[in-house]
């Protein structure tokens, strides 16, 4: 039986990258129980990222998104999503303070549980399987019962994302992440490190600026906590409808699994399922662009997701790889700034750029992200637009998953620590040192 918020949307339309689901019942019984349970997050919450987000839209504030390429029931531990909220934290002072500007600060996590698959089957040898689509929906393990789509997990999503937004907000709001404290922020990383000592050095100027302030009489409330947000890729759309809530104050419908979900580069058809519910909650939305993008598929998002052209509603996630950022990019930002829209613009420079390295590892280049971030900023800056944000796949752990960075990881060193479940990650240290470098770039840019 279709319930009430399912009826919102079109059933009809294709909806791509879709488990092949083997028992429909059991998919029913799951979506039942999801839509039985509390919100995650909260309409008011979504409004206020909101109006956040145009605030970078208008170039007074700098997006920054980061967090697992896909997050795994095992892998959601205290220490590792204290790890990952420190390291943007940090990554949030070293480009708040270098850039003098608001940093929004949203996280890859407490939803990030599914991927989606260039083939719906993997071969090892003799054996076929259904692809790794993320734990939402099977296991990593090359076995046929691992392997095999399973509703139930859905629940487990929900409850591994309600624990971790727990953590989240007693991080965030429960003391730990007071601007006072930017030195412990430090503490368990490798500080003999080039990006260390240069976040080290910059922690004691903050310090010292706040002890100045303090002496003045000046301690704001807003030093001692931060708003942190949640998002993640609405892929499957039986957990995103489930969690999909009218809203009490306004009768508005709001997808409350996430403040921010965004439709990837696979399923943003502009007449697919994905993009059908999208349009119709009401959460700040995001949309990755390709290298492949036309400006009639530019144009048209804009028009299906935000007829009413509210503030904050969308946000443009580029994903072009550093060999096409600077020829792909300029027609798309000319179009969207001559049809007087606003959207948000922001560099995933972590997609594009993915390759087999000699030792058969899946990995990223540094300097192909650090040029890709680059390539973004200078084609804004030529077009007198704002480079909104970054939006990149790290850890707080010292892994050798990406080659590069000033600790040199060769190709020979991704073995020694390559912990994915899926795609490459920055590591603490090298995502701290693209957080200097894009406060620089940012700073520049004024």
């Amino acid at each position: 039986m279709t319930s009430p918020i399912e009826s919102l949307f079109d059933a009809s339309l294709v909806a791509a990258q879709q488990p092949n689901w083997p028992d429909r019942t059991k998919l029913e019984s799951a979506a039942k129980e999801l839509r039985a349970l509390p919100p995650l997050v909260f309409a008011g919450e979504c409004d206020n990222l909101k109006a956040k987000v145009a605030q970078a839209a208008r170039g007074e504030a700098f997006w920054l998104q980061g967090g697992d390429c896909a997050e795994t029931f095992v892998g959601a531990t205290a220490d590792s999503i204290r790890n990952r909220i420190k390291t943007i934290l940090q990554m949030a002072a070293v480009l708040q303070y270098g850039a003098s500007m608001p940093v929004i600060k949203v996280g890859r996590m407490a939803g990030q549980f599914a991927k989606p698959r260039s083939n719906d089957i993997e071969k090892r040898g003799d054996v076929s399987l259904p692809a790794y689509r993320g734990d939402a929906v099977n296991d990593l393990k090359f076995t046929e019962q691992a392997r095999t789509p399973d509703p139930s997990r859905l629940v487990k999503v929900y409850n591994t994302s309600s624990a971790t937004l727990n953590l989240v907000r007693a991080f965030t709001q429960g003391g730990f992440a007071d601007l006072r404290l930017v030195h412990e922020w430090n503490k368990g990383f490798v500080k003999d490190s080039n990006a260390g000592a240069k976040y080290e050095a910059l922690a004691k100027e903050i310090g010292r600026a706040l002890d100045f302030m303090r002496s003045a009489g000046i301690n704001p409330e807003e030093f001692k906590t931060v708003d942190f947000y949640s998002s993640h890729e609405a892929l499957i759309l039986e957990y995103e409808k489930a969690l999909t809530r009218i809203d009490s104050r306004t009768g508005l419908p709001y997808d409350v699994s996430a403040h921010f979900i965004w439709i990837g580069e696979r399923t943003r058809q502009l007449d697919g399922a994905h993009i059908d519910f999208a349009k119709k909650v009401k959460n700040p939305i995001g949309v990755k662009l390709g290298p492949k993008t036309t400006i009639d598929e530019t144009l048209k998002l804009m028009e299906v997701l935000n007829p009413d052209e509210e503030p904050g509603r969308l946000t443009f996630i580029t994903r072009m790889g550093a060999k096409n950022i600077r020829a792909v990019l300029p027609p798309l930002v000319d179009a969207v700034k001559k049809s007087g829209r606003s959207v948000l613009w922001v560099c995933d420079p972590m997609h594009g750029n993915t390759y087999e390295s000699p030792t058969g590892f899946k990995t990223r280049s540094f300097d192909e992200v650090l040029d890709e971030v680059k390539g973004f900023f200078e084609v804004h800056l030529a077009k007198g637009t704002h480079p909104g944000g970054i939006h990149i796949e790290l850890t707080g752990d010292d892994v050798t998953e990406c080659v590069g960075g000033a600790a040199e990881i060769s190709h020979d060193d991704l073995a020694t620590r390559y912990e994915t479940a899926c795609d490459p990650r920055l590591n603490h240290t090298q995502s701290l040192e693209l957080a200097f470098l894009v406060a620089e770039m940012l700073r520049d840019n004024k």
